[in-house]
Formats: structure tokens, C-alpha cells, sequence
């Protein structure tokens, strides 16, 4: 089985969780920008963390054969704040990068005027840079976020099928399907979907433009729920090439729109710019 989680967090995971996804199928991963997890006090502090998705988290994933590509954006939930907007006038040269498969994550956390604003400047973003986008719908109002979300779309440049909805659920997907997005799905141990209900949206919906990922962040969250979908889907009665599909050849589909997805395995240096995380290796290594 080969599984692609095209949305996961893995700045806030252990190495542990690249071996342990690697043993359970996992190949690929794309990693969205996103919160620091405490407010960050400037622009800043995005460069570097740019650097790391871009550097230190590709070389992690490959030493168990991963590809890890990235989406960059200003969150949703840092949109709000005055000390992190300027990283705006930063991102264009950071999507020229080729490891760089969409804009993302954009979207809404609260509804705001200023959420508005850095929607609608990075979707204009995306159509100049040749990019796909992955958008955040807000975890509160989904209703009213999702409205509010395709009526910008609806106003930019970028045609439905080069954006992803994602954290959909039952009361999202219906109208998503319609505005013809790809749908995206978080499943999670509490929270967002699990893979029960995943599933039952996959038999009622179809696999045509849906994508399932684990969004593994700092909180409670498991690396391992794309592979615990797969499982549930073969236990409902889909056929193995419905799971490849959906975990695999849809977000390659997706990712691909940006030219720059490369999923050949490659040689792993033996440090990323002198550090290495073979700190405490066994003996030989």
C-alpha cells in the first residue's frame, strides 16, 4: 500500500513518526505552513520557518525514504495580527522555490475583515506563481466559512479545480462537491472527522476530488490516520485501487498542478548545512 498524507504537520512530530509512517505505507507528504503554537512577535520568524520546510523537513523525511514537499502561506489564524502580515510582501520569492506545491494554508479562523483580505492577496498569489491553493475551512461557522470562502474565490483568478477545500465534514462537503474544489478531510483521535464517518462520505459521494489527511499537528493528533482510512475503506468493501486512488493518485493529481511535484527517491546527504539527526544512533550508522 503507498499512501500520500497531503496535509500533515511534521515540524511539530518526532523523527519516531517519520519511521513509524514509513512502515505503515506512507511515501509522501506535503507539509502546509501554519501556526507557531504562541503568537509570533514579526515577519520574521515565518523566514526561518520557510527555511525549515524547505530544508531541514525534506531531509528528515528522506532518511526513510519520504518525499516531503510544502505549501507556504500567512495562516488564517495569524492573518489577524499586524506583526505578521508584512510576511506578505516576503512570500513571492518563497513560491518561486520549486519544493513549493501550493499556497497554503489561506483561508478563514474567525471571519474577519482582515482574513478577508489575506484570502483574497494570496489566492492572487497562487494564479501569478502557477499554483494551486489549499485553503482552511475555519473549525467554528464551517457553514457560514465555506459560503464566505467560495465568494472570494468566485471574485480571483484561480479556477475551482486548482483549490482544495479541506477540514470538510457532513455539513460542508455537499456544497463543496458543488463548487467543483477538491474536498479534503482531517481525520482526527476527537476532534474534525474520524474514519468511520470518512468513509461514509466516500460511499455516499464518490472518491472523484477527495483527498483524506491526518493535519498531525501539536495537539492530539495521530500521523498514522491516512493508513487507519485506507484500513477502514477496505473493511467497507472498497476495492484496493479505491484506497490507492483516493490515498495516493488524487493528491498526486492535485499537487501536480504545480509542476513541481517530484516523488523520485533521491540520495540522502549525510547532514542538512552541518546538522544531522543521527545523534544517538547505533553504532555503525
Amino acid at each position: 500500500m503507498r499512501i500520500f498524507d497531503p496535509h500533515i504537520h511534521m515540524t511539530s512530530r518526532t523523527t519516531d513518526d517519520y519511521e513509524r509512517m514509513r512502515a505503515a505505507g506512507v511515501a509522501a507528504v506535503v507539509e502546509p505552513s501554519f501556526w507557531l503554537g504562541q503568537p509570533r512577535t514579526s515577519a520574521a520568524s515565518f523566514l526561518d520557518y520557510f527555511d525549515s520546510l524547505l530544508g531541514w523537513e525534506p531531509y528528515r523525511a528522506a532518511q526513510y525514504g519520504i518525499a516531503h514537499h510544502c505549501t507556504l502561506a500567512l495562516n488564517p489564524k495569524e492573518a489577524n495580527d499586524p506583526r505578521c502580515t508584512p510576511v506578505l510582501e516576503e512570500l513571492p520569492r518563497y513560491l518561486e522555490k520549486d519544493n513549493v506545491v501550493a499556497v497554503g494554508e489561506i483561508g478563514y479562523d474567525s471571519l474577519t475583515p482582515a482574513e478577508d483580505e489575506a484570502l483574497a492577496a494570496q489566492l492572487e498569489l497562487a494564479a501569478r506563481h502557477g499554483l494551486p491553493a489549499l485553503v482552511h475551512t475555519p473549525h467554528r461557522d464551517k457553514a457560514a466559512g465555506l459560503e464566505r470562502t467560495l465568494a472570494v474565490l468566485a471574485e480571483s483568478e484561480l479556477p475551482p479545480e486548482r483549490v482544495v477545500l479541506d477540514h470538510l465534514n457532513e455539513t460542508t462537503v455537499d456544497r463543496a462537491k458543488d463548487s467543483g474544489c477538491w474536498m479534503a478531510f482531517s481525520v482526527y483521535p476527537d476532534t474534525k472527522m474520524d474514519e468511520r464517518r470518512t468513509v461514509a462520505v466516500l460511499r455516499r459521494l464518490g472518491l472523484e476530488r477527495m483527498l483524506v489527511n491526518s493535519a498531525a499537528d501539536w495537539g492530539r493528533s495521530d500521523p498514522l490516520k491516512t493508513r487507519r482510512v485506507a484500513d477502514a475503506m477496505l473493511a467497507d468493501g472498497f476495492t484496493e485501487d479505491d484506497v490507492d486512488l483516493v490515498l495516493w493518485r488524487n493528491p498526486v493529481a492535485f499537487y501536480a498542478q504545480s509542476g513541481r511535484l517530484d516523488l523520485e527517491e533521491r540520495a540522502v546527504p549525510e547532514d542538512w548545512e552541518g546538522n544531522s539527526i543521527l545523534r544517538g544512533a547505533p553504532a555503525g550508522r
